[in-house]
């Protein structure tokens, strides 16, 4: 394999069967501690496995063609067919003519579309050429740009100074401004003719999609960090990548972005693009008395697209370096990168893109045939689901119900029929399942009180029977929802009259609007009364997120709904923070379509231990045939020696270390937990990490300790940090941690360094990285089980039992609780060795660890160096010996 420096052996043995799985079209689960080089083995493997399949595919349409070729030649040489041959029959009961007929048809089709692609191929391969060697087109592309601009500026100012002179009524123009509001005509998909149009015609013309590496992970800033990894390695200049993002990390409309809401950006999009489409019927009729001034995206225009296009696949570029493309050329990087991807041989995107179907379609990924890796997938289960599931409250509700009923008022003569119909559909809609949350639309809901607190979970089918909608068409709303834009003009009703300090004219239908007014002053106010943001905050809020916007996701997953989805009903205190929610149970079902589709999957991350998780509930249940899954796991390139995992059974007073809910709160358990820190802290230099169960557990463990002195020893030794809840206060936490270590490493003195107190599943168990100093000890308090008494967890069991088999005599429930125990786990304790020449130590504070059931589910690089230690003094003495060792190298 093509390599950028040498690499470890177990580098080696990742590429190898990574080849080997993507040759067979396996499913595959691949485990790589962090560290490995985990990115660049995908990289090269996986690329090696592309170019050698390319390669072969083309030597076999070389000789298919040559065999044509010659067939064609021996038909000249003898024209003259063999006479008297007698008819004959196969097996079917056909001529032997006809399927010697058809089978050469098949065959000269066969060859026509090689004969074509090839063609594609090579002007793609010529056009990209010239780009690469060819520096003037790019200025000669940048001339011409300058150029229509200036045009089109000087047009706008004719135009400006033609409208001058033309005195056209001014109280007009403004009514005329309102127009843009309205809603257009509807017709419903069974009331339209089905004429053919250029949009069937679209298909057709859109290039061949050749065999391409869909490479996805969680965030984009894992994804440019891959992009760089790609650029580094040997196949960085000869392979043509793109990297797709949302809307709201491509756009390079200011307007547009200043938008700031992801829906509300993808409206305006859409809008925008299809003021462009209507342009001509605009200008066609400019003669009429009624005009409407359309917004066009000045970024979308398709020639500069399809430049930028090509400026893509010509050179390496990440999400940063596409935005920057983009503006330079004034072309739209959205979809010039979306055009670029049937071209491509490896596309980068975040998972969101690829696992939602409606967003794969309209970002125009095709699977079929295809390979696709999924990067940092040990939360790929939740991941599914939460893309699935949808959430509303109660007060985006009555907001909603608010906004849509003075805007139907204000606009009841100028709207058709059709949409009336509808807009009032939504409206009963909003007001039953207000009514299921115990509420009425016509009253705050921050002033109504809840009857019956708590949590209800019911079948579909009986939501739709409870709030009386059964006899509704739901997906005729969602649909009419989806395609009038209603949410985008209800946002631009509620942004010209829905603010308070907005002047509105004092006639007969703008009185109308003081309700809506009224309401939203309310709400703020009754914000105020709980200690939230102030007013003026409230209401930036509230013009930025349209609460349609939000129910029109949870309509869409309503209409989506899967037997295995269920509805959560929450009830607390006031109706506004009560809301309905859907749950999906089986995410298999929607990772079903991704499997059957694609030639291989590969599911790769740093810990994917337990695996059951993946292959009973994603893969079983989405009718993966056991023989087609692979696993591979390999250990760390890092010496033996360089990390000791302890299980600490008994602390030094000799109490049993067990943190059950019953046993973690007693004072003689948080007393225990302290003596363990601080002879931690005496005898490990640099960061020491501890994680808690929750942080509730690490508060009161905190609180305790300061009663009883406890923390004034530890931050003789440690100073200590505490994680914090906020995600924008944990850089600057980290950054004083990272001070204070590397303070204290060059200042000889009592304090050896920084204590970090975290919470396991919070901010700093993912995704950071204690590297040397900044991790030499990684403690875990306690065995962090999820809260077994949640509505949605108990469900999730239920469903479980009824449907999984029992693995080995255990309930699958009892498995799931100690699979989404242990992932969280070895997360953790996988922040501290980073890289090669790291070295820390781990210590796990519960004998429950020692179970062989729970032992087996490390990860296997830290299981086979791990050391059950039954009491402290065996344990230390191991933690001076590392001390030692670090002296001694120093």
């Amino acid at each position: 394999f093509p390599f950028p420096y040498a690499p470890y052996p177990i580098q080696e043995r990742f590429m190898a069967a990574l080849y080997s799985a993507l040759d067979a079209g396996r499913v595959g689960i691949f485990e790589s501690p962090t560290g490995t080089g985990k990115s660049l083995s995908l990289i090269c493997g996986a690329l090696s496995w592309l170019r050698d399949f390319e390669e072969k595919k083309q030597q076999e349409e070389a000789q298919l063609l040559a065999l044509e070729d010659s067939r064609q030649e021996g038909k000249k040489e003898n024209t003259s067919a063999a006479p008297g041959c007698p008819e004959t029959k196969d097996s079917a009961g056909e001529p032997d003519w006809i399927t010697a007929f058809v089978q050469k048809k098949e065959e000269r089709d066969l060859v026509d579309r090689l004969k074509e692609e090839q063609i594609r191929r090579k002007k793609r391969e010529d056009r990209l050429e010239k780009i690469r060697h060819n520096a003037q087109l790019k200025y000669a592309a940048k001339r011409k740009r300058s150029e229509e601009d200036e045009t089109k500026r000087l047009l706008e100012l004719s135009k400006e100074v033609l409208s001058e002179g033309a005195g056209v009524d001014v109280v007009q123009q403004l009514d005329h401004n309102e127009e843009e509001l309205i809603l257009a005509e509807y017709e419903s998909d069974e009331e339209k003719k089905v004429i053919s149009g250029l949009e069937e015609d679209d298909d057709d013309l859109e290039e061949e999609h050749v065999t391409k590496i869909y490479y996805c992970s969680r965030t984009h800033s894992q994804l440019s960090q891959f992009v760089h990894e790609v650029q580094k390695s040997p196949f960085g200049k000869d392979t043509r990548v793109v990297s797709l993002g949302s809307r709201q990390n491509l756009c390079v409309n200011e307007e547009v972005r200043r938008l700031g809401a992801l829906q509300l950006i993808n409206d305006r999009c859409m809008e925008m693009q299809k003021n462009k489409h209507e342009k001509k019927s605009d200008e066609e009729n400019e003669g009429k008395k009624r005009h409407v001034s359309r917004t066009v995206c000045p970024f979308y225009s398709y020639e500069q697209m399809q430049f930028l296009r090509d400026e893509v696949l010509v050179e390496v570029k990440d999400i940063e370096q596409l935005v920057a493309l983009g503006r330079e050329t004034k072309a739209c990087p959205y979809y010039g990168s979306r055009y670029a991807i049937p071209a491509a041989q490896l596309v980068v995107l975040p998972y969101q893109m690829l696992l939602h179907e409606p967003t794969r379609s309209a970002a125009g990924i095709k699977l079929k045939d295809q390979i696709v890796i999924i990067d940092e997938a040990h939360n790929l289960i939740d991941t599914i689901t939460c893309i699935h599931s949808a959430e509303v409250t109660g007060s985006q509700l009555c907001c909603a119900h608010s906004q849509l009923l003075q805007y139907m008022e204000r606009y009841r003569k100028r709207l058709k029929a059709k949409n009336l119909m509808y807009i009032k559909q939504i409206l009963y809609l909003l007001e039953r399942f207000v009514a299921v949350l115990g509420g009425n639309v016509n009253q705050n809901p921050s002033c109504q009180a809840v009857s019956q607190t708590g949590t209800v979970l019911k079948s579909i089918n009986d939501f739709l029977f409870q709030s009386q909608i059964d006899n509704i068409n739901l997906f005729k709303i969602q649909r009419y929802c989806e395609k009038s834009l209603i949410s985008r003009k209800l946002f631009g009703f509620v942004e010209r009259y829905g603010s308070p300090a907005t002047a509105v004219k004092t006639n007969k239908d703008n009185q109308k609007l003081a309700g809506l007014q009224n309401f939203l002053l309310t709400l703020q106010q009754g914000s105020d009364k709980e200690g939230d943001p102030p007013m003026e905050a409230e209401n930036h809020q509230l013009r930025t997120a349209s609460p349609l916007m939000h129910i029109e996701g949870y309509l869409s997953a309503l209409t989506n709904a899967q037997q295995t989805r269920y509805l959560k009903g929450c009830k607390w205190g006031e109706v506004s923070q009560s809301s309905l929610k859907f749950l999906l149970l089986n995410p298999a079902v929607h990772f079903a379509k991704v499997v059957e589709e694609c030639r291989a999957v590969i599911i790769a991350g740093g810990t994917m231990q337990p695996v059951a998780d993946f292959r009973e509930q994603l893969l079983s249940c989405a009718g993966v045939d056991p023989a087609r899954i692979v696993e591979f796991s390999c250990g760390h390139v890092i010496p033996p020696e360089n990390i000791l995992p302890i299980i600490l059974c008994r602390g030094p007073s000799n109490q049993q270390l067990e943190f059950t809910y019953q046993t973690r709160d007693l004072p003689q358990m948080m007393d225990e937990t302290g003596r363990i820190l601080c002879n931690v802290c005496n005898v490990v230099p640099g960061g020491v990490v501890c994680f808690f169960p929750s942080y509730e557990y690490e508060k009161q463990v905190y609180a305790h300790w300061e009663k009883t002195g406890l923390l004034t020893r530890l931050a003789a030794k440690k100073k200590i940090f505490q994680e914090p809840k906020k995600a924008n206060q944990v850089e600057q936490v980290l950054v004083e941690y990272a001070k204070c270590i590397k303070r204290c490493s060059q200042a000889e003195g009592q304090m050896t360094g920084a204590l970090l107190l975290s919470v396991v599943g919070g901010k700093m168990s993912e995704g950071i990285n204690f590297s040397d100093d900044l991790g030499r000890c990684v403690i875990m308090v306690g065995m962090p089980y999820p809260n077994i008494k949640s509505p949605e967890l108990q469900e999730k069991m239920t469903w479980l039992d009824k449907t999984m088999p029992r693995d080995a005599g255990q309930a699958p429930s009892r498995v799931l609780i100690e699979n989404l125990c242990m992932k969280a786990v070895n997360q953790s304790i996988g922040r501290a060795i980073r890289h090669q020449k790291d070295f820390a130590s781990i210590l796990l504070l519960d004998h429950r660890y020692a179970r062989p059931a729970t032992f087996n589910k490390l990860p296997q690089w830290i299981r086979e160096r791990t050391q059950v230690k039954p009491t402290f003094g065996s344990a230390f003495a191991e933690l001076r010996k590392v001390r030692t060792r670090i002296l001694c190298t120093d």
